[in-house]
């Protein structure tokens, strides 16, 4: 078995999945590029797929479910507030947010949920 040269595909809950694919329609800009009607839809992020799923245990997750890459971080977050998204504010160990944004030298992060409650990351920068 070899599984690194496999296609794989990050799996996303949602409990509506009409609600949730307007969420990511409207907010995100996401248009899915196969649909399954209330069995899911998937969607191609850049060579990345990820197929959201009805389920009973969506936004049960605590940690982030899907990162974004951003370019302009800022200009980013003030779009995405402007469609809806509300970020988080984080105050833990290792980890504190200031508007939305924790800065870690040379990456910065800014987390949002989704309408099923689920943690999306947005970051900017390189690891």
């Amino acid at each position: 078995m070899n599984f690194a040269a496999s296609q794989a595909t990050a799996m996303l809950p949602a409990s509506d999945i009409a609600r949730a694919k307007r969420w990511y329609a409207d907010t995100l800009g996401l248009t899915p590029a196969e649909e399954f009607g209330e069995m899911g839809a998937v969607y191609d992020l850049g060579g990345t797929r990820v197929f959201l799923y009805p389920t009973q245990f969506a936004g049960t997750a605590g940690h982030t479910l899907l990162s974004f890459d951003s370019a302009d971080l800022a200009a980013d977050m003030r779009e995405l507030r402007g469609r809806g998204a509300v970020f988080l504010d984080y105050d833990l160990p290792g980890l504190k947010t200031v508007d939305g944004v924790a800065d870690f030298g040379g990456l910065r992060n800014a987390w949002c949920k989704d309408s099923e409650g689920n943690i999306l990351g947005f970051v900017e920068g390189e690891m």
